[in-house]
């Protein structure tokens, strides 16, 4: 059975996306630590990032440095975090946060919901800021 990413990927279930190429793609969380809050997901199903070729590794941290970069600009927080929990979905997943404080990665922390216009909004601002560095996989 697809997981939930696939069926998101595929178009079945709706997605806020920021970047598709043709092994990754990156969407806004529905349940973000904060605003801006973007998945990294390679389209193949892999579970555990221990699992993930070498080759497709480098490529999803390449994708999200360049989200993370996107989101340094459009939000100027602190920093940006990185993390991968892979215990929610059984499809590997990058979370870029950007962040002000190390509460701002505390999974109790996201939002329970979130207006569809407000995650489309976030991801406006980071393709405004991909499409500026003139990043090719912009959706």
């Amino acid at each position: 059975m697809a997981t939930i990413f696939t069926r998101i990927i595929q178009g079945e279930i709706p997605g806020t996306f920021v970047w598709r190429d043709d092994q990754c793609v990156a969407f806004m969380s529905i349940n973000p630590l904060r605003r801006g809050h973007t998945l990294v997901v390679p389209v193949e199903e892999i579970d555990h990032w221990l699992d993930c070729p070498d080759d497709l590794r480098d490529h999803l941290f390449s994708v999200a440095q360049r989200i993370g970069r996107a989101q340094q600009r459009a939000f100027n927080p602190t920093k940006v975090g990185l993390m991968i929990a892979g215990l929610e979905v059984p499809h590997l997943h990058l979370h870029v946060v950007p962040i002000d404080g190390v509460h701002d990665m505390d999974f109790s922390n996201a939002a329970a919901h979130v207006d569809r216009e407000e995650l489309e909004a976030a991801a406006e601002e980071i393709r405004r800021e991909l499409r500026a560095s003139g990043e090719p996989g912009v959706v």
